[in-house]
């Protein structure tokens, strides 16, 4: 049985994963990715756009970023972008290109990203359960107002608790692997 309100729960419930894949990818390993900048904003052209929108990121070596922009009078704004994240990263300009060396991650440093990691996590399992209890509220509204039938309802309630330990398991899953890829040296 399929229905609308399970659909929606779905739909929701795998936002809430993507929103923390994102927010996993911005967390520095060591390693350089150009996901690292997905969350710098350069002042361009009277306006706040997405480093991704104003230059090309590269990766010549496995730690080494570089960027080149499109317009060439950005640099200075895209290094101050750089230097003013919460990323701790010292672009160097050759009037071309940026590069931003990746430096190794200390063993304190790591143990802090892990914490990170970890409320992440923690915030997506309750974005999770958030996303249960309404459909659930839903649910029995519908059940109230003659809508289901009771026995659909609980269908329906059992069907939205598998999705919410699906769900759950996967953010758990995500985590271990990131936790890893953070404490590997």
């Amino acid at each position: 049985m399929k229905h609308e309100l399970l659909n929606d729960c779905e739909k929701s419930m795998s936002m809430t994963l993507d929103r923390l894949g994102v927010e996993f990818s911005g967390i520095r390993t060591g390693k350089a990715t150009p996901s690292l900048l997905d969350s710098i904003k350069v002042e361009a052209y009277g306006s706040t756009m997405g480093l991704k929108e104003v230059a090309n990121i590269g990766v010549p070596e496995s730690r080494l970023l570089v960027i080149q922009p499109w317009d060439k009078t950005l640099i200075p704004a895209i290094e101050k972008a750089i230097l003013t994240s919460d990323l701790d990263l010292n672009p160097t300009n050759d009037g071309t290109f940026i590069r931003i060396p990746i430096p190794q991650l200390t063993e304190e440093r790591r143990k802090q990203l892990v914490k990170v990691v970890h409320k992440f996590a923690e915030e997506g399992r309750i974005a999770i359960r958030g996303v249960r209890r309404d459909t659930n509220t839903g649910i029995k509204k519908q059940e109230k107002e003659s809508e289901i039938s009771e026995d659909d309802s609980h269908k329906l309630q059992d069907k939205v608790q598998e999705l919410t330990d699906k769900n759950v398991k996967l953010v758990d899953e995500i985590l271990v692997t990131k936790e890893k890829e953070i404490m590997e040296i």
